[in-house]
């Protein structure tokens, strides 16, 4: 693993000297050096870094789980399961909503936002 990490070290410090007008301003353009890695496809894997590790598209009658929340009323501290479900995906929003039914069809109070919920595979 160390040898792929000193790759791709090796490739962001050339993307950050391209930018860099000086050796003093290198730090001010390593967030748009590594935004331009993480978005840019590898040949190998044919995506995104990114997209390997935030894939975030739900639709319609998807299951997923939802991440347990700390401040439930049931709160049993680390004895507590961290996922919740499986749910079904009624309605997906663009900006990261869901609105979620259990499996027999009766709607959640809240929608959901993305972060707090996973695929599930049965």
């Amino acid at each position: 693993m160390n040898g792929a990490m000193e790759a791709a070290n090796k490739n962001i410090k050339k993307i950050v000297g391209k930018m860099a007008d000086t050796y003093k301003d290198w730090h001010e353009k390593l967030p748009f050096a590594l935004y331009a890695y993480r978005m840019s496809v590898r040949t190998s894997t044919g995506a995104t870094p990114f997209s390997l590790v935030r894939p975030r598209q739900f639709h319609e009658g998807d299951l997923i789980l939802k991440k347990n929340l700390p401040i439930q009323k049931d709160f049993r501290g680390k004895w507590m399961p961290n996922w919740e479900g499986p749910y079904v995906v009624k309605q997906a929003f663009s900006r990261g909503a869901l609105i979620l039914t259990e499996m027999d069809g009766k709607n959640l109070p809240n929608p959901v936002n993305l972060d707090l919920v996973k695929k599930y595979f049965p």
